[in-house]
């Protein structure tokens, strides 16, 4: 499973839980589940609307395996 780096990448880019929601036109708890739980397993979809909103390739919002302090 692959950790989520969308906290980090809409923090740098000046996005809020809210901006990102809408300018990814995805539900306002969706990120908020993601910055909770970076390992958190999500569509591909989803990570497709969240990297168009943040202009960055999906590549950019994962990383590598999730470490012992994520994983459940």
């Amino acid at each position: 499973m692959l950790r989520l780096k969308v906290k980090e990448v809409a923090e740098e880019k000046g996005f809020s839980q809210g901006k990102l929601a809408r300018a990814a036109d995805i539900a306002t708890n969706t990120p908020r589940a993601i910055y909770r739980d970076p390992c958190r397993e999500i569509s591909t979809f989803t990570i497709n609307k969240l990297a168009k909103a943040l202009e960055v390739p999906v590549a950019t919002l994962t990383d590598e395996e999730c470490k012992s302090e994520y994983a459940l």
